[in-house]
This record gives C-alpha cells, sequence and structure tokens, in this order.
C-alpha cells in the first residue's frame, strides 16, 4: 500500500449520511488514528454488502488512503465481539456517539477513549445496567480529553472529601463545599471509585455529570439527549 494509506485500523462508525449519487460520508473512530472523516465510493450501488457494514456500532478493521483530510475508504471487514444494542440502550449508543464527536478533534489519537468506548458498547447491550455504562463513560471521556474530575478534595481548602457534606462544582476550579449544593460527598467518592449501585448516586451522578457536559460543551444541546428525554417522557421506557 501507499505511504498515504492505513491498513486494517481498527474502527466504529459514529454516523453516516448520502454523498452524491451513490456514496456516503462517515464519522469514524479508529483506535490509533482518533476520530475521522471517510468518503466510501459506489456503497449505495444495491445490492452492496459493504454498505451493511457502514453502520454505528459494528467493530470494524478499515483500510483507507488519502492525502487530504477527507480519506477515501479502501476496505472494510467486520471483527468480533458483535453489540447488539436494543431500545432505550440503542438510543444511548446514539449520545455516546455524539459526544465522541463533540469532544474529540479529527486526527487526533485517543486509543483509551476507543477501548472505553468498546466498554460502554458491551455494558449497553447488555441492557441492565445503561446509567452506570454512560457515567462510566463520561468520566473516562472527560479523563482522557483533559478535563478529568478530582473527587478527593475540596478544591479550595484542600481538605478531604467529606460524605455527608455537599459540593458544588466549578468549572476550571474542582469541588467545593456547599450547603445548598445538589451532590454529595458520599456520591463524589462512589464515582472515585466507580460504585453506581446506589440509586442515590445514579442520580446525583447524572445531574453532575450533565452539568460538567454541558459546561464544555458551552451549554449548546445535545440533540441525542432531547431524543432519549422525549422517549422517557412518552413512557415507552
Amino acid at each position: 500500500m501507499t505511504p498515504n494509506a492505513v491498513n486494517l485500523q481498527p474502527a466504529f462508525i459514529l454516523q453516516h449520511q448520502r454523498y452524491r449519487e451513490t456514496s456516503l460520508l462517515l464519522d469514524v473512530l479508529t483506535h490509533d488514528e482518533g476520530r475521522l472523516r471517510l468518503i466510501a465510493k459506489g456503497v449505495r450501488k444495491s445490492p452492496s454488502k459493504t454498505a451493511a457494514l457502514l453502520q454505528p456500532f459494528i467493530p470494524l478493521k478499515i483500510s483507507y488512503i488519502g492525502k487530504t483530510e477527507l480519506k477515501t475508504l479502501a476496505h472494510v471487514e467486520s471483527i468480533s465481539p458483535q453489540y447488539n444494542l436494543q431500545g432505550l440502550a440503542l438510543y444511548c449508543g446514539f449520545y455516546v456517539n455524539e459526544l465522541i464527536e463533540r469532544f474529540l478533534h479529527p486526527h487526533d489519537p485517543h486509543p483509551d477513549v476507543f477501548l472505553a468506548y468498546q466498554d460502554c458498547l458491551a455494558q449497553l447491550a447488555e441492557n441492565t445496567l445503561i446509567q452506570t455504562a454512560l457515567r462510566l463513560f463520561e468520566l473516562a471521556l472527560l479523563e482522557h480529553t483533559g478535563y478529568g474530575l478530582d473527587f478527593g478534595q475540596d478544591a479550595l481548602t484542600q481538605l478531604a472529601i467529606v460524605p455527608h457534606l455537599r459540593y458544588n462544582h466549578q468549572q476550571g476550579i474542582g469541588f467545593v463545599a456547599d450547603d445548598k449544593a445538589a451532590i454529595s460527598g458520599a456520591t463524589l467518592l462512589a464515582l472515585a471509585s466507580q460504585d453506581l449501585s446506589s440509586p442515590q448516586v445514579q442520580l446525583e451522578a447524572k445531574l453532575l455529570m450533565r452539568s460538567v457536559i454541558d459546561s464544555h460543551l458551552q451549554s449548546k444541546p445535545l440533540k441525542s439527549r432531547a431524543v432519549i428525554l422525549q422517549i422517557i417522557n412518552s413512557g415507552i421506557y
């Protein structure tokens, strides 16, 4: 293969859209190259086995070529294990994909995020601990993109987090004791140990992570989150 080619790179399709009459534009997460854009030429010609593989949540190995930022897909094959996301877990998978698209810059390698994404898909496929899967991925994404949270101490006093106290998260500073805050020290310590078995911890962790993520996204809404809320409020799940 030419020097401008990458061969058999582990990857997942984050999203795709039609391009011209027979092609697809792909937003792809790869293990070694990070997030990138590919064009899959001619795959919409009927019928195409390749097009069937170019769907979110299917583990792939891909080869691509090109000198510009937009690469051309040369080869794709599916690999194991397979992740069967259904129901609410499927929509949560699209939420995770959107987070990756918003947090990762193109061509910025993040192999740890790739591995955390695989773990998240495996948990979502089990369709039992969805909240835990989402929170752990959110924490990993923040950590590996330079926005990790320090759950060990009060950012102002440098004192250890106390379970019965309440804490507020201040962007750029950290957690600060605040009697009126919604997050308990017990939840922060549970997140530090990745123990989300308590329903109260799950509730407070969801509120916390939503606030932290929104602050980094400058409150620009996540489309997938709105869809999930609509589904939940409709009583389907």
